[in-house]
């Protein structure tokens, strides 16, 4: 089994950041996040993370987009502005395809939400700063095995969040 935290849109709350970091550290094996940090990579908030850039992260220093490999699955994270994701999932889908992708790290509507479309799931961890659609400042867990994801929610103050715990099976890839 393998851990991974997922935060997005925190837009310069590095207080904030950091103590989720340090509260999930050490029994996570890999943290993304997911753009619109407003932070530079230097700096000590954004080091253990992969990360890619978003619409208000204005230096070149993150890539548009990052995948990575664990335990037979390929996460594909984007920020998501450049898909369009506060109208549609299409286009994620689309390239999640193309990368033989079977789980979608992304923000941008810094709206919560998780789907399993067509055997890929897509994971929206909301934002840590300014949610829309619910009052509660989230970040997700995701416990990943070969062939089940279990996704749990966290408000940055109230901690996990259970009623909002998702599980989903998935398929290993080839």
């Amino acid at each position: 089994m393998t851990k991974i935290l997922i935060v997005s849109d925190s837009h310069r709350w590095t207080e904030e950041l950091e103590a989720v970091k340090r509260k999930h550290q050490a029994e996570v094996d890999l943290m993304i996040h997911c753009g619109d940090s407003e932070l530079s990579a230097d700096q000590p908030e954004m080091s253990g993370f992969v990360v890619v850039r978003g619409n208000c992260d204005y230096g070149q220093e993150f890539p548009e987009e990052a995948e990575v490999e664990i335990i037979g699955h390929k996460i594909f994270v984007t920020h998501g502005h450049l898909f369009a994701v506060k109208s549609t999932l299409m286009n994620l889908f689309y390239r999640a395809e193309e990368l033989n992708a079977d789980i979608v790290c992304f923000g941008h509507s810094h709206q919560l939400g998780m789907e399993l479309i067509d055997g890929i799931l897509f994971i929206n961890p909301g934002s840590i700063r300014l949610p829309r659609g619910r009052k509660e400042r989230t970040y997700c867990l995701l416990e990943l095995k070969e062939e089940a994801a279990d996704v749990r929610v966290y408000d940055i103050q109230k901690g996990e969040i259970p009623e909002l715990r998702q599980q989903f099976p998935l398929s290993i890839q080839k």
